[in-house]
């Protein structure tokens, strides 16, 4: 399909620039087939049925991040998906000053060598040392907040927090998976009393989620790999519930995109663990889930792209079109929506 039908206007003073507080107060946006309505992130215990399950990512966002130097050149470096113990895929500003072979210094005591460079401009950085890759990280980086984000205001104190979920356990990524950002103990509490379920699975996010598109159709664009793990035990209670007669719903497009990933041609989800390069668009037959909570996302983005697969493209942009007139805020401190396709017999 052409890139340029998933093109829309968005004002910028709709990015949110901070989260709403508390979280869960929120807007959400109602999307029920083609049915479009005004809501709040603390009625979704009224919006979903007894028996459904929402699925969360506890992936953790580490401080991936990066400002250093090989000699006098200045080199940027956003980590985005690991390799090893000690080497991670990185995406470097100012790439051509570092070569197969450099040391990059990010201050005194974090070091890291280019093993080798894609080209993108992307490289494979490895980190010296003995130290876990984590606590350098912690020393030397910082949170990395979306571009859009971080082009108008820098990182600070408050952002360490706000930008992690409450369910983040599992380092590895360089992104949040924002949707479950609405979420708080009290909304969790309210969900519990109305029967509604919660799992978790890993879906380490990766930069290239912020990347833009670049070809002119949708299939001259290659999505970058993350690494995912659903347990056997998990990817059982998630067959039972739909089983069951219940919903999946996920929380958020990386649940989404790693529970499509798992599940077979007959829609039973499998155990999973490794990478998935899974680029969802309009066509795509959904297997695994029944529903998704997800926030506003950016113009000719693959999560655009998503959404549209999911309700329809003409569906996705009125829905769009109502939430800027609307004023919701977008993007990944903005406010929500909740996706409900028509459920097939």
């Amino acid at each position: 399909m052409r890139v340029d039908l998933f093109d829309f206007e968005l004002p910028q003073d709709r990015i949110a620039l901070r989260p709403a507080r508390p979280r869960d107060s929120a807007r959400l946006l109602l999307v029920e087939a083609s049915e479009i309505s005004d809501r709040q992130v603390l009625e979704l215990p009224d919006l979903l049925c007894s028996g459904d399950v929402l699925v969360f990512n506890d992936t953790k966002v580490i401080p991936a991040q990066l400002e250093g130097r090989r000699g006098e050149a200045s080199i940027g470096a956003t980590l985005h998906k690991r390799e090893g113990p000690r080497e991670w895929q990185a995406f470097l500003r100012n790439s051509k000053r570092a070569r197969v072979g450099d040391r990059i210094d990010f201050g005194e005591c974090v070091h890291a060598s280019v093993v080798d460079k894609a080209e993108d401009g992307s490289a494979l950085l490895h980190f010296h040392g003995e130290e876990p890759v984590e606590l350098l990280l912690e020393r030397a980086g910082r949170m990395p907040l979306p571009p859009y984000i971080a082009s108008k205001r820098p990182a600070d104190a408050e952002d360490r927090a706000d930008y992690q979920t409450m369910f983040a356990r599992e380092e590895g990524a360089v992104a949040a998976p924002t949707a479950a950002l609405h979420f708080t103990p009290e909304l969790l509490n309210a969900l519990d009393e109305r029967g509604i379920g919660r799992e978790t699975l890993t879906l380490h996010v990766g930069a290239g989620t912020f990347l833009p598109v670049k070809a002119d159709d949708t299939s001259g664009h290659r999505m970058h790999a993350e690494w995912g793990r659903i347990d056997e035990a998990t990817a059982a209670r998630l067959n039972s519930v739909r089983a069951s007669g219940g919903r999946l719903i996920a929380v958020g497009t990386t649940s989404l995109r790693l529970l499509e990933s798992a599940a077979d041609d007959e829609g039973s989800i499998q155990p999973f663990e490794g990478d998935t390069a899974i680029f969802i668009t309009p066509g795509y037959r959904f297997k695994a889930i029944d529903g998704l909570i997800t926030n506003f996302h950016l113009p000719r983005s693959t999560l655009f792209m998503l959404v549209s697969a999911l309700m329809g493209l003409d569906v996705m942009k009125a829905a769009y079109s109502h939430a800027i007139e609307a004023g919701y805020r977008f993007y990944s401190y903005g406010d929500a929506s909740l996706l409900l396709p028509r459920r097939s017999a």
